[in-house]
């Protein structure tokens, strides 16, 4: 029968630091006076049956207690531990993180030394080393230490000290608008020096208002945030699903501070407003791994900032979860498994044709298949493949990153983009040495890509060798699961998709009537719909012959390809997405 806890003491002295640091996390229990040897020896044994970690074995056999490990796994990490109760945690502390902030990386403020901008934090686990370098970069403390608190008592702080009223982004604008220090920027204009930039940029309440508008924005799965400068106003807009909306705008005389912000963040030059620049700042939120890729504009009023928002945990890199149905899936993997050829994905910017690429190159992705990518810019790392950054400014480009491709034994080659004769020359001669090449247009469909390739420059009998397929493809807004509803449309809203009320008899249309979970917009997600144009013989022979875009279309649909109107038609019928996205997204197909 096993002991309880054990609190016996074989030691009066206690254990100093450097002997737990990097200790395994039996021999630091046992030397912190938690366990008896032969009952880590037991857990031990029953590891090798289990496969599981040792803490959570000899929590199960009832030797200690969750608190314990998570003291035993600070010290192994060289952390103190701290009794929350015991802190004296006072208001002026709690203040010092916004209640995103410290619900974000579940952390609780426990000291602050003004003297030397140093921020002590209290954590559930010593892991959470992230959250320590996030809040010296977000927040700007010179110096952020962290000690490790009992789980359960974290919880309980950030309940009390932060579970209230959330700090709205609204309500900090207001206190920035009374803020005459930086009114006083404001007014300066470019006229502005640069110590004064860099204190506005320091501000704390600069710094809180961005935290909450980057926390909000990856809460509501934004993929960019925009600061705009005009002549009387300061916009701040999120685009959520491809689409815009405006949010509460920062008085016109924050643009300085905050801009000045997010270059400290980005590592940009501060002091130059004349020239673009480009910059990155990488985060941990929630555990999850987020890009923010930072991109700065000179305009008439000042500078203007976008903000990428590349969220690892929102993308699904998998073939099955990209909205391909079931026919489409098994022709695309087909296409896929080719020794050679050329397979183009096409569509306008910020409609998926990445996510689709590194979801294919992700089932690709074996031990005995060399993949290569070259992009511009490299959105998502994923382990195996041998990526590529494109730099146009030091002759780094498409073309010449694909010449050296070639000598480095690839199977498989992504190119980013074919934007000119010489980087499609290429892709063509390395797919007549065997070789699966993947790569982008910019076209509206499928057969219209097969123009665009020869305007490029390419003969026909280049085209027709190599080219396997052409996936276009567009994305759509999914309706709101919560606030979805059956509803029949007008007439006017049918002849839209050239629809009469007797070929849709007996279908279901459905809409979101919109919802808290939605924002009231009554789509919340978007999936792709396709549209995948395979070359046999025949297209094949009406390529070589000059035929037009509109012949190629009409012979495609004869066999067999779906457009992206019918597919969209599909998604519509499924009850995914609604009359309006389809139209807006698609376009009409001549006969």
């Amino acid at each position: 029968m096993p002991d309880g806890p054990n609190t016996s003491t074989t030691s009066s002295s206690e254990p100093t630091a450097d002997q737990l640091r990097g200790r395994r996390i039996g021999r630091v229990l046992t030397k912190m006076n938690k366990v008896k040897r032969e009952q880590v020896q037991e857990a031990l044994d029953l590891q090798q049956q289990r496969r599981m970690p040792l803490g959570q074995l000899l929590v199960e056999l009832g030797y200690v207690e969750q608190a314990d490990i998570s003291e035993a796994l600070a010290a192994q990490a060289g952390m103190t531990s701290l009794d929350l109760d015991r802190a004296g945690i006072t208001d002026e502390i709690i203040k010092i993180l916004p209640a995103e902030t410290a619900q974000a990386y579940q952390v609780v403020p426990v000291n602050y030394d003004a003297a030397t901008h140093t921020l002590t934090i209290a954590m559930k686990a010593a892991d959470n080393f992230r959250a320590v370098d996030d809040l010296r970069l977000l927040m700007g403390f010179s110096n952020v230490q962290a000690v490790v608190a009992n789980p359960d008592q974290v919880d309980q702080f950030l309940a009390r000290f932060y579970g209230g009223d959330d700090e709205s982004i609204t309500s900090l604008i207001g206190e920035l608008a009374e803020d005459e220090n930086l009114q006083a920027i404001g007014d300066q204009g470019e006229s502005v020096d640069l110590e004064t930039l860099l204190t506005a940029a320091d501000d704390n309440k600069v710094k809180r208002l961005l935290n909450l508008v980057l926390l909000q924005a990856i809460k509501d799965h934004a993929s960019d945030i925009h600061f705009e400068p005009f002549e009387d106003e300061f916009k701040m807009r999120y685009r959520i699903d491809g689409m815009l909306y405006e949010m509460v705008p920062p008085p016109r005389h924050l643009a300085p501070a905050i801009v000045s912000r997010v270059k400290v963040m980005s590592n940009l030059d501060i002091a130059e407003h004349r020239l673009p620049q480009d910059g990155r700042i990488e985060l941990v939120v929630q555990g999850n791994p987020v890009d923010l890729r930072i991109s700065v504009l000179p305009t008439m009023f000042g500078e203007s900032v976008v903000m990428r928002v590349l969220d690892r945990s929102n993308v699904r890199l998998d073939l099955d979860k990209i909205g391909m149905r079931d026919d489409d899936l098994v022709e695309f993997r087909r296409l896929t498994k080719k020794p050679n050829g050329i397979v183009i994905i096409t569509g306008p910017t910020g409609s998926g044709k990445t996510t689709t690429l590194y979801a294919a190159l992700n089932e690709l992705n074996e031990e005995d298949v060399k993949i290569l990518t070259a992009e511009d810019p490299v959105e998502y790392d994923i382990d195996g493949l041998v990526q590529c950054q494109i730099n146009d400014e030091i002759g780094l480009t498409f073309a010449r990153c694909l010449r050296s491709f070639l000598r480095q034994d690839p199977d498989i080659i992504l190119v980013g983009e074919i934007r000119d004769l010489e980087t499609a020359q290429i892709a063509v001669q390395a797919s007549l040495t065997g070789h699966l090449v993947f790569s982008t247009l910019h076209t509206n469909d499928a057969p219209s890509s097969i123009a665009r390739m020869l305007d490029l420059g390419l003969e026909p009998f280049l085209v027709t060798a190599t080219l396997e397929a052409i996936v276009a493809q567009r994305l759509v807004r999914r309706i709101c699961t919560q606030c979805r509803e059956q509803y029949h449309p007008t007439e006017e809203q049918l002849m839209e998709l050239q629809l009469t009320p007797d070929d849709v008899q007996g279908r279901e249309f459905y809409r979101g009537h919109g919802c808290q979970q939605c924002n009231e917009q009554g789509y919340r997600g978007r999936r792709a719909i396709f549209e995948i144009m395979t070359l046999d013989d025949d297209l094949k022979e009406l390529i070589m012959q000059h035929a037009s875009t509109n012949v190629l279309r009409i012979e495609a649909r004869k066999r067999g390809m779906r457009s992206l109107r019918q597919s969209g038609l599909l998604a519509i019928y499924d009850g995914v997405t609604t009359i309006e996205e389809v139209v807006r997204e698609t376009i009409t197909e001549e006969e």
